[in-house]
């Protein structure tokens, strides 16, 4: 028998003094009175008080017996002491708490001789008793993939991967809120879709047994649907959701994540992009308190102003290639050349994306990046001063994009051509191109309205983390444990 095992029988035994003590180890109720940070907060007027938590560590001196009790506000000492409490269950408490119990104490405010503010316990019940040993050397801890499996123990046992997830809410409340003032409304749109559309990317793929047919989860945050929505007459939509894609694993890229996407009606990239300034800053000022970061090697100062460069420009000024008018055949040699293996069908959209990308990786911004050509944007609005790029402004920091968002195409003849086109890519082999969807075409010939439309995902809190993003998700997918 392991040591674990061990411990886990002698705990079961615990429970069974507990039953023979008239206690349960696992009641209905608890009746708490307070958090253990507001008693804290008002410890002089506090009086007596009923709270809850999970005990952190025990330590008892002859007739004293110090706790610590954590309920997910603070910790707060306990104290119990033999001749001020019912006898039995001081020795109760004693003979079985161990750390990872979930307890109730009632008691009174109480400072030690050395000044700890504490509980004083009168009296006590058992909430849940732990089976399982808490991990007495939980930091030392250098396997990855076991603080990610047992992530619960990770943020129970570690402020600071606790005080990230905080932030994390944190992120998704400040956008939320500053859109919400700025006259926009909150929607749900499907997950499960006929037809996945608003991003190049692979779907996951899943049957519908009551409807009898295979469904898409969706590849962005109900692009399609929120401009349906414009459509209907709503002027101002967001939507924070998880999105779903079937590809690659890495330091930036997840295939379940978090997304935020909004449309704004009358609106366009110019007056698009200040809003986006002032959303950014909003996020770093309300989550962190600051606007300058160090990300992956780059120094980035959200406060200063955001530059905005050309994508033929820069290529052409790195690669010697004019992305509108360079030849198939020449864009799929000069990414060759480059030293870029395609992964995908090589074709002039994605040789050009990929010399692009080398680029990025340079660029410590924040910067947006306007100019893209038509052929890798179906979805945007031509540009009126260059009809071979799109009114499409990416943001650029640290390396890499961290949000996008363009003039929304409402022209419904050239959103055919551009699907049809896409199309067209699928059919010679990427699986990434966009579908045909008529759907969306047939409602935005009833008339959509001139819009700007951004979308971001939670890349961008992990990179104002400087950590993976698998890390700053509470429950990454994992192979399940051999």
């Amino acid at each position: 028998m392991s040591s674990n095992d061990e411990l886990r029988e002698e705990r079961l035994k615990k429970i069974e003094l507990l039953r023979a003590a008239g206690m349960e180890s696992y009641p209905v109720t608890s009746n708490q009175t307070m958090t253990a940070s507001v008693f804290l907060d008002s410890f002089d007027t506090a009086g007596a008080q009923t709270l809850t938590g999970r005990i952190l560590s025990t330590r008892a001196q002859g007739g004293i017996i110090f706790a610590t009790l954590f309920d997910g506000t603070a910790r707060l000492q306990l104290v119990l002491l033999k001749t001020e409490m019912d006898e039995g269950l001081f020795t109760l408490f004693r003979d079985t708490i161990d750390q990872g119990d979930f307890v109730e104490c009632t008691g009174s405010p109480y400072v030690t001789k050395r000044g700890e503010r504490s509980l004083k316990v009168d009296g006590w019940h058992m909430l849940a008793k732990s089976l399982a040993p808490l991990p007495s050397e939980w930091y030392g801890v250098k396997d990855e993939e076991l603080k990610l499996r047992e992530r619960y123990l990770d943020i129970l046992l570690n402020p600071e991967v606790r005080a990230m997830f905080e932030r994390r809410s944190k992120f998704w409340q400040s956008i939320r809120f500053f859109l919400l003032l700025r006259g926009f409304i909150e929607i749900e749109t499907p997950i499960l879709e006929n037809s996945p559309g608003g991003a190049d990317a692979r779907p996951f793929i899943t049957h519908h047994h009551a409807l009898d047919i295979d469904v898409y989860l969706r590849i962005s945050a109900g692009e399609l649907w929120q401009k349906r929505l414009l459509v209907a007459g709503f002027p101002k939509v967001f939507e924070i959701g998880r999105v779903f894609r079937n590809e690659g694993q890495s330091r930036e890229h997840l295939q379940d994540y978090t997304a935020m996407e909004f449309y704004e009606a009358y609106s366009d990239m110019e007056k698009g992009m200040t809003l986006l300034t002032e959303l950014y800053r909003y996020i770093v000022t309300e989550v962190y308190g600051r606007s300058v970061f160090t990300i992956n090697g780059h120094e980035v100062d959200f406060s200063r102003a955001w530059e905005t460069i050309d994508y033929s420009t820069v290529i052409k000024d790195r690669f010697g290639i004019d992305p509108l008018t360079v030849t198939e055949e020449e864009a799929i040699a000069t990414a060759q050349n480059a030293g870029i293996s395609f992964t995908e069908t090589p074709n002039k959209a994605r040789a050009i994306d990929l010399l692009w990308k080398q680029i990025r990786k340079t660029i410590s911004g924040p910067v947006f990046l306007t100019g893209i050509p038509v052929f890798l944007e179906p979805l945007a609005k031509r540009s009126p001063n260059n009809p071979n790029t799109v009114e499409r402004a990416q943001i650029v920091l640290a390396g890499s994009e961290m949000g996008k968002g363009f003039s929304e195409l409402n022209d419904p003849q050239d959103q055919r051509a551009r699907f049809e086109a896409q199309q067209a890519l699928r059919d010679a082999g990427d699986d990434e191109a966009q579908r045909l969807d008529e759907d969306y075409i047939r409602a935005m010939e009833y008339g959509m309205p001139p819009a700007f439309g951004f979308g971001v995902s939670e890349r961008l809190f992990a990179f104002l983390e400087d950590k993976p993003i698998h890390e700053t998700q509470l429950f990454p997918l994992l192979r399940p444990k051999q």
